[in-house]
């Protein structure tokens, strides 16, 4: 079956073996897609981390930010995308194309719009997350050349979101594999030139080059959503798709955004609990994290084939197995990130090793990686139910649930144990949230009930 996705759209009946591949099909070039981008942030740690604790430092500063901007463009670029599903899944290729000319337009507007703030920002935002004077420099330099990037981001982001969409998502994972190689040339070539700025170059043009092949892929070659060399244009008018698609486009993607703000802030407020504990704390946080994400990017990529699959579906009108396939995408997450829990629990050492190679750091990163490595099959429970209820254009509540988790759970243990037990302290924190938060996805996936609601 050339698209897989076919059987949903023309109403077979799947047996169990079926669904399973369906979901193992889409979700493994999503986690190679997922993987290949937390190469290249550990790729940027790495060269950088060789460069000494103030080096990492400034970066791992302004990470907590980056992340927080990296949320709002995912969110704008998210809305247009699980509308686009839901078109291809009623077969509805023309309003599909209305999705995307208009899509692109408004996702590009939103981003230059934060793109100038990040640069009006980028002198004072160290100062602000209360970095040591050393590293100051560095870390504004460095996120002056993310800011100048925010569009480029949002292109690739949007693109790639409406190919996935449309059921391709094998092609988007290759040029995020891509992207990762282009990283690596610019890095060898700018880090040793520039220093922490050169990292930030590097993965700049990186996003640049990709962005506009993935744009090429979109509106140029894909069978479904292409708009150029068509016989019947898309002349929908803007005010036409700000009364119709506009509207049910934010319903998805404002949810997201606060879930994202909420999320983005905590780990700014994280961040800013942490750095009070000193450099080598600040450095092992960051290197952590990057490691960490290791182990719980296989649950992103297998989120994002949620998302195509439940989104089809619900454009399909059929929700019941919709919910089914979202249950076992969520059960294959949680196996595959118990089972990458235990790995980074055993390889921690050789995971911070390849990041830096000062002994405390090292030391300080192994310790907390260990706590980490508990929490994440419940991690995976909660990344992979978020794309699915994304799928079905239900996002409020896991906004929802993101708040109470991280504000009432995360940070204010963070601050508590913190004070106590410093950085490792955070981590446990960090863990039990993350527990938590997984927990409460469960609960709201078995309450779950896709009958009798409207398609969006």
């Amino acid at each position: 079956m050339k698209d897989p996705l076919s059987a949903i759209r023309d109403g077979w009946k799947l047996t169990l073996k079926e669904e399973i591949l369906l979901i193992i099909r889409l979700s493994l070039p999503a986690i190679l897609a997922q993987l290949s981008s937390v190469i290249m942030q550990y790729i940027d740690a790495s060269m950088v981390g060789h460069l000494g604790a103030n080096a990492s430092a400034s970066i791992g500063l302004v990470s907590s930010t980056t992340w927080l901007v990296g949320g709002i463009l995912t969110a704008a670029a998210m809305g247009f995308s699980v509308c686009v599903a839901h078109r291809i899944g009623a077969k509805d290729e023309e309003g599909a194309r209305t999705i995307v000319k208009w899509g692109l337009n408004c996702t590009v507007a939103v981003s230059l719009v934060i793109m100038v703030i990040g640069v009006l920002v980028s002198p004072k935002l160290p100062v602000w997350m209360g970095g040591d004077v050393a590293i100051r420099k560095d870390a504004s330099a460095y996120f002056l050349v993310y800011a100048l990037s925010i569009p480029f981001r949002e292109l690739l982001l949007t693109s790639q979101g409406m190919i996935q969409s449309s059921g391709n998502i094998r092609v988007p994972s290759i040029l995020n594999v891509a992207m990762c190689a282009l990283d690596v040339v610019f890095n060898a070539l700018l880090i040793p030139r520039f220093g922490v700025m050169g990292a930030a170059l590097g993965t700049a043009f990186s996003f640049v080059i990709i962005a506009l092949v993935m744009l090429y892929i979109l509106v140029v070659k894909s069978p479904a959503l292409h708009l150029a060399g068509r016989k019947k244009k898309t002349r929908t008018k803007f005010s036409d798709f700000a009364s119709n698609e506009l509207p049910t486009a934010l319903k998805i993607a404002i949810p997201v955004a606060i879930d994202n703000i909420i999320m983005g802030f905590a780990y700014v407020a994280f961040t800013r609990i942490v750095s009070p504990f000193g450099t080598v704390s600040v450095a092992a946080n960051s290197f952590s994290i990057t490691a960490e994400s290791l182990c719980y990017m296989p649950g992103f990529g297998i989120g994002v084939a949620a998302t195509t699959i439940v989104g089809q579906c619900i454009g399909a009108k059929r929700k019941d197995l919709g919910k089914r396939l979202g249950w076992m995408a969520v059960i294959l997450g949680m196996l595959i990130m118990g089972v990458s829990g235990a790995l980074m629990w055993l390889f921690a050492p050789y995971m911070i090793g390849i990041l830096s190679p000062d002994d405390e750091i090292r030391m300080l990163g192994t310790q907390i990686l260990r706590i980490e490595a508990f929490a994440e099959p419940f991690y995976g429970a909660s990344i992979v139910a978020a794309g699915v209820f994304r799928g079905a254009g239900e996002t409020m509540l896991s906004s929802v649930l993101n708040l109470l988790s991280v504000w009432v759970v995360r940070i204010p243990m963070a601050y508590f144990l913190g004070a106590r037990y410093g950085l490792k302290g955070a981590w446990i924190a960090m863990c039990t949230e993350l527990c938590v938060r997984g927990i409460l996805f469960l609960v709201r996936l078995c309450l779950w009930n896709t009958k009798n609601k409207k398609a969006i």
